[in-house]
């Protein structure tokens, strides 16, 4: 450790939910099922829309990215708590907390463009039905995944460059139960103003920037809905984009009820439970929302999963 006010930090501890020991056995099997249930749901929306051929349409294509995107996502932060919470060893490295940081930033903001090029998607399909085939083409349906990738990238590795110029001095005991980037930085003895800076740029550009270009395609998708006439058609027509306003407002509405929270309370540890909503519940309702109000998931998992009615056998087809 060097001399001075200024420390060679190596490795953090992450404190977790709760410190209460009583508490660890009941976390630990609460979030181990909770991890499993999302990968294993939204491993199974990828698997059916990659074996039916008639789900390989845009649509399904953004949905398969953002399964995986939200697979990746949960384990960025999941893994290790559980086996902090394993090995009764609170204790992260330094290089551990920024690769952390770096992936966690990275499959938030995809989670966050994803969502916004999807609204896109029910905005062409149903404002210009008849020219969907040809607008939504597989070319630009890639340009869109690929340009949401790079720009997550971008943004997180500059989050990433400016959180390695920090020194820390004093205690480095993050009350999380993963390195949070404004947790990470508030830690810190040194200049934080391009951290903040960064941090700011980061939420217009894609938390503002997304949420306008979703609010922006939903005002023409209620506009449009309106002017259909029948009722079965206006009700055709929001079905279709039933599930995605549904995650939209489950993933925006708890990342809000977040930093709403934190800053009404000012307690880090209660900001930390109220993050499980995002980081946890939400991509674990996913695969639930798409597949219980889309018929054609359901239709597909039902032919994969067979159950044989005479034996009562699960049969893969």
């Amino acid at each position: 450790m060097a001399p001075g006010n200024t420390t060679e930090v190596t490795e953090f501890l992450l404190l977790g939910l709760s410190e209460k020991p009583e508490l660890q056995p009941i976390i630990f099997g609460l979030f181990l099922s909770m991890y499993l249930i999302t990968v294993f749901g939204n491993l199974l929306i990828i698997l059916a829309v990659s074996s039916n051929s008639y789900l390989h349409t845009p649509m399904y294509f953004f949905l398969s990215n953002l399964s995986f995107v939200d697979i990746c996502f949960i384990s960025t932060t999941i893994p290790k708590m559980l086996k902090n919470i394993q090995t009764e060893n609170k204790v992260i490295t330094y290089q551990g907390c920024i690769i952390q940081m770096f992936f966690f930033m990275l499959f938030v903001g995809l989670d966050n463009l994803l969502l916004s090029v999807m609204a896109y998607d029910r905005f062409v399909a149903i404002c210009h039905p008849l020219h969907y085939t040809v607008i939504m083409n597989p070319k630009l349906c890639g340009i869109l995944v690929l340009a949401s990738w790079i720009i997550s990238v971008l943004i997180s590795l500059l989050h990433t460059l400016t959180a390695l110029n920090l020194s820390f001095c004093g205690a480095v005991k993050i009350p999380h139960y993963y390195c949070e980037l404004k947790l990470f930085i508030q830690l810190a003895c040194s200049d934080k103003f391009l951290n903040d800076m960064v941090i700011y740029f980061a939420a217009v550009l894609l938390g503002g920037g997304a949420f306008a270009g979703i609010l922006y395609s939903y005002s023409k998708i209620t506009s449009s809905i309106c002017r259909i006439s029948s009722v079965q058609g206006k009700y055709k027509a929001f079905s279709t984009c039933a599930s995605h306003l549904s995650v939209v407002s489950l993933f925006y509405f708890s990342v809000l009820g977040v930093y709403l929270s934190s800053a009404a309370t000012h307690s880090s540890h209660s900001s930390a439970i109220t993050s499980v909503m995002y980081t946890v519940v939400t991509p674990m309702l996913n695969p639930f929302i798409y597949s219980l109000r889309n018929k054609n998931i359901k239709r597909t998992l039902k032919t994969f999963f067979r159950i044989s009615p005479r034996k009562g056998s699960l049969v893969f087809s």
